[in-house]
């Protein structure tokens, strides 16, 4: 098996997490500052390179879409598809799109057991946010 990588997609911030190879769990991986779409974009797919390149390769990458709490599209709906679809046009990966509704709030609040120091929670939610959504992904797929 291979693993599967998740991605937070933020104005700021991109956060990404890694399945391990059983595809069963996920765990933050890094935070990346990006600036603008473009930089994201291109970025993300350095990190796929990279992982693609280990000898336990990447089977698939799963993109939270941000949505309202009713499921209709928030105003950065868009942003993270045109994400989506510049991502897809650099990678012959195929790309899963997940709904991450509140996935930053319980990522805060996981974070906020451990870590009383809110800069350096605010430094790891991205990458605790991606792991959410790839977690719920891993347990939707079992």
């Amino acid at each position: 098996m291979m693993r599967v990588l998740g991605i937070d997609v933020g104005e700021r911030r991109v956060g990404l997490a890694v399945s391990d190879v059983t595809q069963t769990l996920a765990r933050p991986l890094t935070t990346l500052s990006v600036k603008g779409m473009h930089d994201a974009v291109s970025r993300v797919v350095g990190e796929i390179e990279r992982l693609a390149a280990d000898e336990d390769g990447l089977a698939a990458i799963v993109v939270g879409i941000p949505a309202r709490l009713d499921g209709s599209p928030s105003k950065q709906t868009p942003r993270v598809t045109a994400f989506v679809e510049a991502l897809a046009a650099r990678t012959m990966l195929p790309i899963v799109r997940m709904d991450e509704r509140l996935t930053s709030r319980e990522a805060e609040s996981r974070l906020a057991v451990r870590e009383r120091d809110w800069r350096r929670r605010k430094e790891r939610l991205d990458a605790a946010a991606a792991a959410i959504i790839l977690q719920d992904y891993l347990d939707r797929d079992r």
